[in-house]
């Protein structure tokens, strides 16, 4: 466990670091590596535990319930059949490298086919994710809340332990609700590897 005073320090560093110029957006790095949900990430070098229960590739996405920004609606994930789920789990929008992994995947989506949805998490509240949506002129993305309890990333391992925030990752779920792909990316301040994702995304589409 993280002490009270560390999950402070590494609050305050996380808010200084991601707060930064949204300018400096280009010269985020890409990580291509991942880790195991229910592992731990490193911020800065500092390690962080992810707490909940891991999923896995192969296995049915978790029970989750969130919320629709757009519509207040609750909505469990695990029930969602019939279309691809391209989920982009973020820590916070009101940061940079959350805001550029949003526009990444906003932006190239058209690269994407029809049966893909294409949608953001966060645990900031629904109001939040539609102010940003709203600026940020992204509206053709699906964006759901995890800000009741962090059920969602407790189900699938990706709630960071003290922050409790969600690590920032990228799951691909099929159209019978099976985890297909998944990059938990090892250290929070970098982006994933959208461009990867988004292949395996085209090339779960030929298979369905």
């Amino acid at each position: 466990m993280v002490s009270k005073s560390k999950q402070v320090i590494l609050a305050c560093l996380l808010i200084f670091l991601l707060l930064g110029c949204a300018s400096e957006k280009a010269k985020l790095p890409i990580d291509q590596n991942s880790v195991e949900p229910g592992t731990s990430v490193t911020f800065k070098g500092d390690r962080i535990k992810l707490i909940g229960t891991p999923l896995s590739i192969g296995k049915p996405l978790p029970s989750g319930l969130l919320m629709d920004a757009m519509t207040m609606k609750d909505v469990d994930l695990s029930q969602e059949k019939g279309s691809i789920l391209f989920l982009s789990i973020v820590p916070s929008l009101d940061t940079p490298v959350c805001e550029a992994q949003t526009h990444e995947l906003a932006e190239k989506s058209d690269k994407l086919p029809k049966e893909v949805r294409k949608i953001t998490i966060s645990r900031d509240t629904p109001f939040a994710q539609k102010r940003f949506a709203t600026e940020a002129k992204l509206t053709n993305l699906q964006y759901l809340s995890d800000y009741k309890e962090g059920s969602f990333g407790r189900a699938n391992g990706l709630l960071l332990d003290g922050l409790m925030l969600l690590a920032r990752s990228v799951v691909l779920v099929d159209k019978k609700g099976i985890v297909r792909y998944i990059q938990v990316v090892p250290e929070i301040t970098h982006l994933p590897d959208m461009d990867k994702a988004i292949q395996q995304a085209i090339e779960l589409a030929k298979e369905s």
